[in-house]
């Protein structure tokens, strides 16, 4: 059955877990609703960070939105569970990097909500995702998850899930990568990029010099733990975002 959609806040599940979305919705959708056979919109998911969904994570759906898709900010820990120090997002984030069975799970429900949405087309999703969220986003490529055409990482993780024997990887893959970043060293990189040439994934790295970890965040000021903003960069990692969704949605 279809969610009927409004921008904001919205209730989706992972069995009985309760978790709470966030919607923006194009400009298009109200002509669009004249014409559901026709007129059905992508969805870009958009995976948040360490600290949970929050503003940034929602601006990023509108981000999407304004490029004329259905843009969903998902939620993995649960309504209700945001950081707001390092050490609580750490406490939340960590479970999750242990246990990728269960993430995949948490992830593929995002997945199932989109789907389902009213005038959403569920074989055209995407997905992007920061830090935490990057690695979510390459967690759904490696899923195969229905409908997945493009996965999108900004500064994320590249750790593999290590769930088994990975199956040819079936979406567009993009990793938009800050070179000097700690939490990403060019070893994982390579080992990345090795793992989806054996996975036959059709993925390109940019690797950005002079770059760390967290560039597209503004509030990111951290150089000493190589956790910095630089605008220049981020504009040039949403370009390479939209060449992206616009080529695969």
């Amino acid at each position: 059955m279809s969610t009927p959609m409004q921008t904001g806040l919205f209730t989706y599940f992972d069995g009985a877990v309760e978790l709470e979305g966030y919607l923006a919705l194009p400009d298009s959708l109200n002509a669009a609703r004249q014409d559901l056979t026709t007129s059905r919109l992508p969805v870009v998911l958009v995976a948040h960070a360490w600290a949970g969904q929050d503003d940034f994570a929602r601006a990023r759906a509108h981000m999407l939105a304004e490029l004329g898709y259905i843009g969903f900010a998902i939620d993995v820990y649960g309504k209700g569970f945001r950081g707001d120090s390092p050490e609580a997002n750490s406490a939340l984030m960590t479970p999750w990097m242990n246990d990728r069975a269960a993430l995949r799970t948490r992830l593929l429900a995002a997945i199932d909500a989109a789907r389902a949405f009213e005038l959403a087309d569920p074989e055209r999703l995407g997905a992007i995702g920061f830090c935490f969220g990057g690695l979510c986003a390459l967690d759904l490529a490696r899923a195969n998850a229905a409908g997945l055409r493009a996965a999108i990482a900004f500064h994320g993780l590249f750790t593999p899930p290590n769930l088994g024997e990975q199956q040819s990887i079936k979406s567009k893959v993009l990793a938009l990568h800050g070179y000097d970043d700690p939490m990403a060293k060019p070893d994982a990189l390579t080992a990345f990029e090795n793992e989806l040439t054996a996975a036959n994934a059709d993925w390109q790295v940019v690797a950005y010099g002079a770059t760390s970890h967290a560039f597209t965040n503004p509030h990111a000021h951290d150089h000493a733990n190589g956790m910095f903003y630089r605008e220049i960069i981020a504009n040039r990692a949403y370009g390479a975002m939209r060449a992206l969704l616009a080529e695969a949605l």
